[in-house]
C-alpha cells in the first residue's frame, strides 16, 4: 500500500535499515481502530522485507490505542472506514467467522519468526488495542500505561488473537480474572505478573525501545529467528522434541558462524 493509502486507514509505515515501525496514526480518536485498518495491517505484515528483523508498533500521541472505533457498531452505517462490524450480522455464522478470521491477519503477522515485534504502549491500550500489543513479541511501556480487555463488558470475547499470549503471559487465572473483569491493569502491575517486559518513564521511553530494538538487530544474521522459532511453541512441545529442534537450529548456527570466520 502506499503511504496515502497508509494514512487513509490511519496508520503510518517507515523502514530504517533493519528496523520497521508502524504507527497508529489517529490520535484525535486516540488511535481508535476500525476493519480498514486491520486489512491494512495484514498488507503491511505481507510486505515486510527479510533485511527487517525489528518492527516496532506505536501509537501516535499520548495513547497506543483505545480499542475499537465504536462508528463500526453504528446501525445507521456511518462505520469509519466504510465497514461496519454490524454488518456481518447480514451473513452466515461461517461467513462471519471467516470475516473475523480476515481481520485477525491484522495481528497474527507480528509473530512471523523473520523478526522481532516490540509494542512501545503508552496511555491507553484497550480492547482491540490491548490485543494487538500482545501480539508483539515483547511489550515496553511508559508507567502511565493502562491495559483493559474491554469486550466483555460489550458482551462479547476478545477475537483478534490475544486470549493464547494473555494465557502464556500472565497464567490462566490471571488471563481469565482480566477479561472477565475489563479491569484495568496499570504499567506497574503489567510488568509484575509479566504482561511487559518495563516501563519506563515518559520520556524515556523512546529511547528504551530504541536501545531495545539496536541490541537486537545487532545479533548476526538468523539468530533472532532461529530463537524465536525455537521458543515460540516450547511450551506445547515434549522435551525430546524441543532437544531435536536445538540440536538442529544449534548445527545452522556452527555452520554459520564457521562460515563468517571462513572457516
Amino acid at each position: 500500500m502506499t503511504p496515502e493509502e497508509l494514512s487513509a486507514v490511519g496508520l503510518r509505515y517507515e523502514v530504517e535499515g533493519p528496523v520497521a515501525t508502524i504507527t497508529l496514526s489517529r490520535p484525535e480518536v486516540r488511535n481508535a481502530q476500525t476493519p480498514a485498518m486491520w486489512r491494512a495491517l495484514a498488507g503491511l505484515g505481507a510486505a515486510i522485507p527479510d533485511e527487517v528483523r525489528v518492527v516496532v508498533v506505536q501509537g501516535e500521541g499520548e495513547h497506543f490505542s483505545s480499542g475499537l472505533d465504536r462508528s463500526v457498531l453504528d446501525p445507521r452505517g456511518n462505520a469509519a472506514g466504510g465497514e461496519s462490524v454490524l454488518a456481518l450480522l447480514a451473513g452466515s455464522d461461517e461467513a462471519m467467522a471467516d470475516t473475523i478470521g480476515e481481520y485477525q491477519e491484522g495481528f497474527t503477522f507480528l509473530r512471523d519468526s523473520r523478526f522481532v515485534s516490540v509494542a512501545k504502549v503508552r496511555g491507553y491500550a484497550v480492547g482491540a488495542g490491548f490485543q494487538l500489543a500482545l501480539s508483539c513479541d515483547v511489550r515496553m511501556v511508559s508507567t502511565d500505561a493502562r491495559f483493559s480487555m474491554k469486550e466483555s463488558a460489550l458482551g462479547l470475547v476478545p477475537d483478534l488473537t490475544g486470549t493464547k499470549p494473555l494465557v502464556e503471559a500472565v497464567g490462566y487465572s490471571r488471563a481469565l480474572e482480566i477479561c472477565a473483569t475489563a479491569r484495568m491493569v496499570e504499567a506497574d502491575e503489567a510488568v509484575r505478573i509479566g504482561l511487559a517486559l518495563s516501563a519506563h518513564g515518559a520520556d524515556e521511553l523512546d529511547e528504551a525501545v530504541n536501545r531495545m530494538a539496536q541490541t537486537l538487530v545487532g545479533t548476526m544474521p538468523d539468530v533472532l529467528s532461529e530463537t524465536k522459532t525455537l521458543l515460540q511453541g516450547a511450551a506445547d512441545r515434549s522435551l525430546d522434541d524441543q532437544r531435536r529442534l536445538e540440536r538442529e537450529a544449534q548445527t545452522r548456527r556452527f555452520r554459520a558462524v564457521a562460515a563468517a570466520m571462513g572457516g
